[in-house]
């Protein structure tokens, strides 16, 4: 007999009721090891198909057209599988390549090479496609007379570089002797409706270059298997009730971090362990008038915003960015209103960052009026507002119909005025009483477990970065994995910061979770951090990558990161003997195989 538990969750399977019947008849004579075994057979099932989602070289020499993708994100592969989708509507044939898997014999036999790739950091490439990048500067590379190919480049023009990397790739192609197909396309934070453009472009002329006739075709019952996206996008979001609003952090703490649970119900979204919950976000109405007031614009001032025109104030709430300044901003806006950058932030990018540091859109306006400026040119100025993303922290295999996120509440002084987070602190004001937030789903298919459940994991998430780990232990337990769990977890104080802890001593006494190893960074004169604890734990953390573990790290991308990285490679060193130039080549292998995967931001 059924618990209602277990009728919930089969009424959200993807199978017919005769179907369903037949999987419970068999599934409930199996007992618990049998169970283990099928789920683990069953990930391996799921990893042969990725697998054929990033294709062997072989694979990927076979067709005319290779998608090459660099992604950080995840951005760029979802539109690198968006067109690899369109493509198979079409009948044509085409490989789909993750940057990191390209070699040198993928450039010498690909025929059309369509290139997606995301900029990171300060104008460089994702990670994933250092390999290849460096690959294509270097002494190894052959000429590419043979090639066509063309670029979609996603960025951020809030930085100096912006799509510096997608820029870098097709000069290069270039100078290698690639014939371009069509003219770059470069895309802001609002990517999504000239990617879909340039896809179109490509569909176009793949269909009508020389040779198109003869490129490789699928079969029509091929292409009817094309993945179909899911139906919640930005511009069409889930109002997802609010079901839990409740604060982690302890009252002494000097942050306010929030677990909140949302209901999915009637939404058919699914999700995986590592994926994020998009949440579309809308600007304060205070901090938008105070705008119209400091520049003096009538609010009903017809501008373009997203394809449309509407009112000058519906598109500073729904549309653009109002928040803290860029560098790149504050130079674009100073020429554009004739007057020039100031004194004290002109003298070097370091200057400049300073003297931006707390400044948000109205202090900028304030202290330089755009007098020069109508309100439509004004506007075309401001980037677009950005969705938020949120980490998933719990498995949909135990909340069915719900995802819960953890999220830090921004809200702070400068110049004397309160600020607040765009989308976290409207989530720390929602109460559970009828509430309700636009979402989407974002995939994160570069955040997975792995497809055996006997891997050994280890998951280094301090802060608000443990949040899909989370997810990680939920799932690994309701699956009955059988492999070995390790987190490490850092913040700033024991007493107040410790998020989910009661959580992770149940799991550590029901041994879900194999060890736990923390950092408090403000309770000693010291400062401790994750990176201090993994090199306390060198030996044995090399042991553990040894024996296949697969290492995940989700949180701060800009010190967190690079620090963790730069101590496991002193791990590599010190405990398996390594030089630097093999310790760095056992990392990129991991990197390679998956077995280290990040989520930074």
């Amino acid at each position: 007999m059924a618990t209602a538990r277990e009728r919930d969750e089969w009424a959200h399977a993807p199978f017919d009721t005769a179907a369903v019947e037949r999987l419970r008849s068999l599934i409930s004579g199996f007992d618990a090891n049998q169970r283990i075994w099928l789920s683990g057979y069953l990930a391996g099932s799921s990893a042969s198909a990725a697998a054929a989602a990033h294709p062997a070289p072989g694979a990927a020499q076979r067709a005319a057209i290779t998608i090459l993708y660099g992604s950080q994100s995840g951005n760029s592969e979802r539109m690198a599988r968006l067109l690899h989708d369109k493509l198979k509507e079409h009948q044509i044939e085409s490989a789909l390549l993750d940057m990191i898997d390209c070699r040198k014999s993928h450039l010498q036999e690909a025929q059309k090479l369509l290139v997606i790739v995301s900029t990171h950091g300060d104008g460089e490439p994702p990670e994933r496609a250092l390999s290849l990048h460096e690959l294509l500067r270097g002494p190894k590379i052959t000429r590419l007379d043979h090639l066509t190919y063309c670029v979609l480049a996603l960025g951020d023009s809030s930085y100096e570089k912006f799509c510096e990397a997608g820029r870098q790739f097709d000069a290069r192609l270039e100078a290698l002797g690639a014939k371009r197909l069509r003219p770059r396309e470069e895309c802001d934070v609002e990517y999504e409706m000239p990617a879909r453009r340039w896809i179109d472009d490509v569909l176009t002329l793949v269909g009508t270059q020389p040779g198109a006739d003869t490129l490789p075709r699928i079969s029509e019952s091929e292409s009817r298997i094309a993945t179909i996206s899911t139906a919640y996008t930005r511009r069409n979001p889930f109002q997802a009730p609010i079901l839990l609003n409740q604060r982690l952090t302890g009252r002494k703490s000097s942050k306010d971090v929030r677990h909140v649970e949302l209901s999915l119900e009637d939404s058919h979204i699914r999700y995986e362990p590592g994926d994020a919950i998009g949440i579309v976000p809308k600007n304060r109405e205070d901090a938008v008038d105070a705008l119209l007031e400091a520049s003096r614009f009538d609010a009903e001032t017809p501008v373009r915003a997203d394809s449309q025109t509407i009112g000058l104030r519906q598109a500073l709430l729904d549309y653009f960015e109002i928040g803290p300044v860029t560098p790149t901003f504050m130079q674009r806006y100073t020429a554009a209103i004739g007057s020039p950058v100031p004194a004290q932030a002109g003298e070097s990018p370091d200057a400049m960052r300073r003297y931006l540091y707390g400044r948000h859109l109205v202090d900028v306006v304030r202290e330089y009026p755009p007098a020069a400026l109508n309100p439509a040119d004004f506007a075309q100025l401001l980037r677009p507002l950005a969705p938020r993303l949120y980490s998933i922290a719990s498995s949909q295999r135990t909340a069915s119909d719900e995802a819960h996120l953890t999220v830090s509440v921004v809200e702070y002084e400068s110049l004397s005025a309160r600020r607040h987070g765009v989308v976290s602190s409207r989530l720390a004001n929602l109460a559970m009483d009828g509430a309700s937030v636009p979402i989407y789903l974002h995939r994160n298919g570069g955040f997975r477990l792995p497809a055996d459940p006997r891997t050994p994991i280890v998951m280094v998430g301090p802060g608000t970065g443990v949040a899909p780990f989370r997810a990680f232990l939920a799932e690994r337990e309701a699956v009955g994995a059988g492999g070995r769990n390790w987190l490490f977890f850092g913040d700033r104080n024991f007493e107040s910061d410790f998020l989910y802890q009661s959580e992770w001593i149940d799991a550590r006494k029901r041994g879900t979770l194999t060890r736990i190893d923390v950092a408090f960074s403000r309770d000693q004169s010291d400062k401790i951090y994750v990176q201090d604890r993994l090199r306390a734990n060198g030996a044995e953390l090399w042991a553990w990558l040894q024996d296949g573990a697969h290492i995940y790290l989700c949180g701060d991308a800009e010190r967190m990161a690079p620090d963790v990285h730069a101590t496991l490679l002193e791990i590599a060193r010190m405990h398996g003997a390594l030089t630097d130039e093999q310790a760095a080549e056992y990392m990129a292998d991991m990197q390679s195989a998956r077995r280290y995967q990040k989520d930074v931001y």
